[in-house]
């Protein structure tokens, strides 16, 4: 009996953010842990100009570090090969690499290259809050005011479409502010149902959406937003959620590192991201801390 009620205390935490009843009686005495929003075409901490540019530097970074794995890709796109070999010969001058043959490069780990592209690096551990699991940290370097610090992985769903089943002991749905639910579960049904999505849209070499957030091996190192923690009265919010739609140019060689992908294939929209931008300067070594509701007055 003890141990039942410890896992219902469990799910109830996880699951009393997406409740109604519970959001409306916690309001007042929430506030600290609210983010008011005077409205929705408001809700943006930066511009989407600087979104794009923030996942265009870090992804073709990972491309480029990747060249080696790319031939297919690079095959199909001539003129896009010749501007990442031109890239590259950068890149290993400014690393005093004498080859000038991309199969001999020197090849980072994820984390390595994200630290060189924007300046630090963030990773999953124990948090610091009492009973909350997994945390994020910024494990390495400094992220300044206004830094695009982590993405939120998953299955995009549009407003009625099914998710009754994946929802069920879920806390990882996330729920932009026009009702698009992201699900960012990487285990159970939730995980198979995005490898499926994300297989179904592959179109030959070129994949569409990146599967490794859903292993220990990353490969784009930002796609942990779904394990930051919500804020408390002790651990103030030092970083908020912000959508952004990848737009229609978005380079189809960088589509493998979108740690998102839609459900319904047959939707002509531009895909829904989740960032989390931070809200004040953050230092290594701190635990990245969000509001989980944001209420629009």
């Amino acid at each position: 009996e003890v141990a039942m009620l410890r896992e219902l205390r469990r799910r109830w935490r996880s699951y009393k953010y997406r409740f109604v009843p519970w959001l409306a009686l916690n309001l007042r005495r929430q506030r600290r842990t609210l983010r008011y929003v005077p409205e929705s075409s408001q809700d943006k901490i930066i511009a989407d100009e600087d979104v794009f540019e923030t996942l265009l530097r870090t992804f073709k970074a990972l491309f480029i570090n990747d060249l080696s794995r790319q031939a297919d890709i690079l095959a199909l796109l001539p003129e896009v090969k010749c501007q990442y070999l031109e890239l590259l010969s950068v890149e290993q001058k400014r690393s005093e690499v004498k080859s000038c043959n991309h199969q001999g490069q020197h090849v980072f780990s994820p984390q390595e290259v994200l630290f060189n592209t924007l300046g630090f690096t963030v990773s999953r551990d124990r948090s610091s809050l009492v009973s909350a699991g997994t945390g994020v940290f910024v494990t390495r370097g400094f992220v300044p005011k206004g830094t695009v610090v982590s993405m939120y992985p998953g299955t995009v769903y549009r407003k009625h479409e099914p998710i009754f089943f994946q929802s069920l002991g879920n806390p990882f749905i996330f729920r932009c502010i026009d009702g698009v639910l992201i699900d960012g579960n990487d285990k159970g049904l939730s995980r198979s149902v995005y490898r499926s999505c994300s297989r179904r849209d592959q179109l030959g070499p070129f994949q569409m959406s990146d599967e490794s957030w859903l292993t220990a091996t990353l490969q784009n190192p930002l796609a942990v937003g779904q394990y930051v923690n919500n804020c408390s009265h002790e651990k103030a919010a030092n970083v908020c959620y912000q959508e952004f739609d990848v737009p229609g140019h978005f380079p189809v060689e960088l589509k493998q590192y979108l740690p998102n992908i839609v459900y319904s294939h047959d939707i002509e929209s531009h895909l829904r991201c989740v960032v989390l931008v931070t809200l004040r300067d953050i230092k290594q070594g701190e635990e990245l801390f969000s509001n989980y509701y944001t209420v629009v007055s």
